[in-house]
């Protein structure tokens, strides 16, 4: 089939690659969102997947909106047969949808319906889902809510970060997105309705929402933790500051101390939650580099009754 990839975060860059060495379809374009500012300097600079797109000698179309004429004018010349998406980052009107002879195929990190939205991998980890996986739909109108090609499944480990999940998950992705365009050119696939229960939602996560509340158990802070890093970053208030917080461990045999109470000792700080404690074990002060928390204690001379949180 001749395709038009739609994508822009390094995430989608895999599922890119995985089409373009297959040899059996055409990557005839690529849609990405436009150049943005980035570094110290402030210069625009173009997305992973258009970068990775003009090394390979594609044509890249940035248009502002889905929806500018221009754009859907030069996708109707290219004339694909299917536009297979991985985190593109803008709404396709259905002027747009109706292009493609098979549609537009969305890679979606979770096993729908399950976390539909922005950010299904920390909502999975953040609510404590032991698998995950990542799904293949046909888009519609609706939020991801497009009959299913195919899923594949993911452990979620006790350690993983919603990056290292979502790294896996890309290239795992990147061949269930290959084998659903096979399908859909033989005819061996079949796009199948969602179930109208176990629908959940993970909305984008906020700043706000990756703010640490030490009154919750340890295994929610770790779980908060985790999922929004290294994206928006956990973050607690130390001295009026905010402290971002990288790495925690739960301490089960730690019961003696309240929500938020810091217990420094040579190696090691220890703050209560509402359970057991947790060890901080890498954190970033503000203006500073990350850094192990013991490090970060030493050097801010943490005295005995001090807390984070409040």
């Amino acid at each position: 089939m001749k395709l038009v990839f739609a994508g822009t975060p390094e995430v989608a860059v895999p599922a890119l690659d995985a089409l373009i060495a297959s040899g059996r379809h055409e990557v005839a374009a690529v849609v990405t969102r436009p150049d943005a500012p980035a570094g110290r300097g402030r210069r625009l600079v173009a997305s992973p997947v258009a970068q990775r797109a003009e090394e390979a000698g594609i044509e890249v179309l940035r248009p502002a909106k889905p929806r500018d004429p221009e754009f859907l004018e030069r996708l109707r010349q290219i004339a694909p047969d299917c536009c297979p998406v991985v985190a593109y980052g803008a709404l396709l009107p259905r002027v747009a949808l109706d292009i493609p002879a098979h549609g537009w195929v969305n890679l979606h990190f979770s096993l729908l319906p399950a976390w539909r939205g922005a950010a299904p991998v920390q909502h999975a980890i953040m609510a404590g889902d032991e698998i995950t996986g990542a799904s293949t739909f046909l888009i519609e109108e609706g939020l991801d809510s497009g009959p299913v090609y195919g899923t594949v499944t993911e452990e979620i480990r006790p350690t993983d970060t919603s990056g290292d999940l979502l790294t896996r998950l890309a290239f795992a992705g990147s061949g269930l997105l290959a084998a659903t365009m096979d399908g859909i050119e033989d005819g061996t696939v079949k796009a199948v309705p969602q179930p109208g229960d176990g629908i959940t939602l993970a909305p984008k996560i906020t700043v706000e929402d990756a703010r640490v509340d030490w009154a919750t158990p340890a295994l929610r802070v770790d779980r908060v933790v985790r999922g929004c890093t290294p994206a928006p970053g956990a973050w607690t208030i130390f001295r009026g500051e905010r402290l971002k917080l990288i790495q925690v461990q739960p301490v089960p045999e730690r019961t003696d101390l309240a929500p938020g109470a810091l217990l420094v000792g040579k190696n090691s700080v220890h703050v209560g939650t509402g359970s057991y404690a947790v060890e901080l074990l890498w954190v970033q002060a503000q203006g500073k580099k990350p850094m192990r928390a013991a490090d970060w204690a030493r050097g801010a001379r943490i005295g005995d009754g001090e807390t984070v949180g409040a």
